[in-house]
């Protein structure tokens, strides 16, 4: 549905289940910001996804700056939801990062001599991958944390559009970030000024299978 702005205040967060049927890519937005409040209980939500080892590699960038907003339509091939919506949110994965801050992953409750152990084994783990390797795998976890995402926005009534299409070298020159870093997703977030195509998926008895 349309954002009408007189309406803001009357939106209902939907099911997930609601949101899930519901869920459409939008490339057209409303002008109206988004509150930095809600933007960011979107992202803490979304950070309650699951991984390995709760290491949540994870990274968000919320980039509201025309300028540079501009300069990631560029680099995504000129896109242009990426210029346009009020918000683009660069999600990354940073294993390294993740790595260093593991004994605050841990769960507190844990008697410490296994907080050390479970740490001291997590990194053991990823002593003999590359860099490369390691990315990989925080880019795979950090899918999870993507798809939340998607859902907890059309959940609470925004519009998003994930892309996949960018030049990963140039979105980290612009945003500063380090080379060994994975970048699963730019996505674009407002509220919707179009309805966008009504969702469309293969059958679902042709993708499972009762054993």
């Amino acid at each position: 549905m349309q954002f009408n702005p007189d309406q803001r205040s009357a939106l209902v967060p939907a099911s997930a289940a609601e949101a899930a049927l519901n869920r459409r890519s939008i490339r057209k937005y409303a002008p109206t910001e988004i509150p930095s409040d809600e933007i960011s209980a979107l992202l803490e939500q979304a950070g309650k996804a699951p991984s390995a080892f709760n290491v949540q590699p994870w990274r968000f960038i919320v980039v509201r700056d025309q300028a540079l907003k501009e300069q990631l339509s560029a680099a995504a091939y000129g896109q242009q939801q990426v210029a346009n919506a009020p918000a683009v949110i660069v999600m990354y994965s940073d294993m390294a990062d993740a790595l260093a801050r593991m004994p605050e992953a841990m769960h507190p409750d844990m008697p410490q001599e296994k907080r050390d152990a479970g740490v001291a084994s997590f990194r053991a783990s990823f002593e003999s991958k590359s860099e490369a390797e390691r990315e990989a795998w925080g880019l795979n976890q950090s899918n999870i944390a993507l798809g939340y995402l998607l859902l907890l926005a059309e959940a609470h009534g925004f519009g998003t559009s994930p892309m996949l299409g960018f030049d990963a070298s140039r979105v980290k020159e612009i945003l500063g970030l380090p080379e060994h870093v994975t970048i699963p997703a730019l996505v674009a977030i407002g509220y919707p000024a179009e309805e966008g195509f009504r969702p469309h998926r293969l059958p679902i008895e042709t993708l499972v299978e009762h054993r």
